[in-house]
């Protein structure tokens, strides 16, 4: 795990933030089933797991770490790589909206824990599911949406 923000453009194995992002579903459903209290610990945890990889990138989150030590090794190497850019994103988006369940959860406001996990669950479940990472494609269209032609 990288304790720095990475300034070359890091290439990594888009089947390790979906597996993050099957690690993901499975604690933000856990959350959403729990309620806006006892629901608060899995959310909390989710807050936690998302920050490095908001800050560095999903190569430096604990779901990356258990990807490259125990399912890597049984697979082929990946046929291609990608940017850690718009996963870092999307992890950026994940921690905004764990962050948000949570505060609202121990402020009891369960309206909006719950409106904020189930935003959670969905971009998981997407990610994990059919391999759409939700925050990647906003990433994209706000970069192409930003970046004056050449």
């Amino acid at each position: 795990m990288t304790a720095t923000a990475p300034t070359e453009d890091v290439q990594i194995d888009p089947r390790g933030y979906r597996f993050g992002a099957a690690v993901t579903l499975a604690f933000a459903l856990l959350a959403v089933l729990l309620g806006s209290d006892a629901g608060l610990i899995p959310m909390a945890l989710l807050v936690l797991m998302f920050l490095p990889g908001a800050i560095v990138g999903p190569q430096a989150t604990v779901q990356s770490w258990l990807f490259k030590r125990l399912i890597r090794p049984r697979l082929a190497p990946p046929t291609e790589t990608e940017s850690f850019r718009p996963p870092r994103f999307a992890q950026q988006m994940g921690l905004a909206m764990s962050a948000l369940a949570l505060l609202f959860g121990l402020v009891n406001v369960a309206a909006g824990f719950y409106v904020f996990g189930v935003l959670v669950l969905i971009a998981s479940f997407l990610n994990a599911v059919f391999g759409f990472c939700l925050g990647c494609e906003i990433y994209l269209a706000v970069k192409k949406a930003t970046t004056r032609a050449a």
